[in-house]
């Protein structure tokens, strides 16, 4: 919020200006907040913007409204709602489960986490993925340098990860790697951690709730696949340059593939092999 009253600050914007960074006059930011419960998107400060401005956020809020509606019925399934409900009360249903104190699974979170799409948005619209790939839209025709690359490759995709081995290691290991019942969690110290129960050493990773609905695993553990639309020698060169990445690929932590037009190529030791089609 903080940012987005700064970035519409008329003395800012010139400060900027004056160092080459234009805003448009008529760009104005907002904060917002996604409430991944109920998926919805929420804005704040919008009585600062200006008639236009607002007008603007009214018709974007509608698109968010109904991306909303269609993310609600794709995850209604998975928490026992009725999908075929009207808008409305779908949206009941949710905010219902969503502040009910009792409830220990109000959403699923990034639980079936298996891949990152690193590509322009036209190579997985249409693709059905259920919720389990991280995705970044990437043109490589605007990234000449390869900057913006190396960055995905080393802020998102890291981070992307790191959310993978902790769902990969909470499901594999639960008595160790996993923080057990929720629902007897104790918080520690503020931030240190929690306890399960009243002793024992401090737990990590995630709770059971967050991977099993009682009956069966919901996260499958998978290695991230990490999948990149750029040419051979952008993704090289960010490898060689980050021993971050080189480690996490040379010991198989992940898996990294790119596109080849109409093919797909695997890193493998340090090279690449193509996609062998078998008939079927």
């Amino acid at each position: 919020r903080s940012l987005a009253q700064l970035l519409n600050d008329p003395e800012l914007r010139s400060g900027l200006r004056s160092r080459g960074i234009a805003i448009a006059h008529e760009t104005w930011f907002v904060a917002a907040l996604h409430n991944t419960t109920t998926d919805e998107i929420e804005g704040f400060d919008l009585d600062l913007l200006p008639p236009e401005a607002q007008a603007r956020w009214q018709q974007l809020h509608a698109v968010f409204a109904q991306a909303g509606d269609q993310v609600r019925r794709e995850r209604a399934s998975g928490l026992g709602l009725n999908p075929r409900a009207a808008h409305r009360d779908l949206l009941a249903q949710f905010r219902r489960r969503a502040n009910d104190g009792a409830q220990t699974r109000p959403e699923w979170g990034l639980a079936g986490n298996a891949a990152f799409l690193i590509a322009p948005r036209a190579r997985s619209r249409g693709v059905v993925l259920d919720g389990r790939c991280f995705a970044h839209d990437y043109d490589a025709g605007q990234d000449a340098d390869g900057s913006v690359l190396e960055l995905l490759m080393t802020a998102p995709m890291l981070v992307a990860h790191w959310i993978n081995w902790q769902y990969h290691a909470s499901t594999c290991d639960p008595s160790r790697l996993g923080s057990g019942n929720k629902v007897l969690h104790n918080v520690v110290g503020g931030n240190i951690g929690v306890f399960e129960g009243n002793g024992g050493d401090l737990r990590i990773g995630l709770s059971r709730q967050s991977l099993h609905d009682g009956e069966r695993w919901v996260h499958e553990p998978l290695r991230l696949t990490v999948i990149i639309d750029a040419p051979q020698q952008a993704i090289e060169r960010v490898i060689q340059k980050h021993a971050v990445v080189q480690q996490l690929l040379d010991n198989g932590w992940l898996h990294l593939w790119r596109f080849e037009q109409t093919q797909m190529q695997r890193y493998e030791s340090g090279g690449w092999r193509k996609l062998q089609m078998v008939p079927s």
